[in-house]
């Protein structure tokens, strides 16, 4: 079975962000990028399925400038066969990530495509849905849990009341949370390995995709900063302080 996953670079978790002066987004010259963390989660689960003999070849892709064959190369390492790369430096929004990937899953006949269940730069948490309704596959989101058997796939996620475990025919379209494993660390073996494997750049324009944004960012703000606390003397205080200073009752 071969298995595709969809990885995004974006700025490191760890990194500390900072709204650009002209308030259109967050800066991102000399800031740290790494892979998404829950994409990160989706290779991670790719890798073991190919160690248990489930997954026969696991192909990574990315849409991006050339700076994300970093971020393949770093797949790669974790396990991966080879990488591709759509290389654009235009802004890609996620209906236009879900056509690429369209496209590229038409090419090369996955039975089955993962990717994190968002990306922490945008939050949109719609490439994987969006994905499986243009290809009219079954799709699991927010997977916790993965078992495939024949051709058949169990996904368990997280609801509010405990557990849910949806029964899938594969192809599919999975989309990754945090809790369904922990990413291992790259060795250096293997990372010199990666370098000799195989990455296919092609320009976005070859797939004849229309990827003309149709969302605006009007506005970029960084959070209120947290006021301090103060201390009342009474109840009927705190009540009123409630209704006409914080106007929350």
């Amino acid at each position: 079975m071969k298995v595709l996953v969809a990885v995004k670079r974006v700025v490191d978790f760890a990194a500390q962000i900072r709204v650009r002066l002209d308030e259109t987004g967050v800066e991102t010259a000399n800031v740290k990028m790494s892979m998404n963390p829950f994409d990160e989660i989706a290779v991670e689960e790719a890798v073991r399925l190919k160690e248990k003999g489930i997954a026969t070849e696991i192909v990574i892709v990315s849409i991006g400038t050339s700076a994300n064959q970093e971020t393949l190369r770093t797949a790669l390492a974790m396990g991966a066969d080879r990488g591709i790369l759509i290389e654009t430096d235009q802004e890609i929004q996620p209906l236009a990530a879900a056509h690429i990937l369209k496209v590229l899953v038409e090419r090369e006949s996955p039975r089955l495509v993962m990717t994190g269940k968002q990306a922490i730069d945008t939050d949109n948490n719609q490439v994987g849905q969006m994905l499986a309704g243009l290809l009219n596959w079954s799709q699991g989101t927010f997977a916790s849990k993965i078992v495939v058997e024949h051709e058949t796939l169990y996904v368990t996620r997280e609801i509010d009341g405990g557990l849910l475990t949806i029964k899938l025919k594969l192809p599919a379209v999975v989309t990754t949370d945090l809790r369904l494993n922990e990413p291992r660390y790259l060795s250096l073996p293997n990372i010199v390995q990666a370098k000799r494997k195989s990455i296919s750049i092609v320009p976005v324009a070859e797939w004849q995709v229309d990827i003309k944004p149709h969302l605006e960012i009007l506005k970029v703000t960084a959070p209120e900063k947290r006021r301090a606390g103060i201390k009342v003397n009474s109840v009927k205080e705190l009540v009123d302080k409630l209704r006409h200073e914080a106007q929350v009752i």
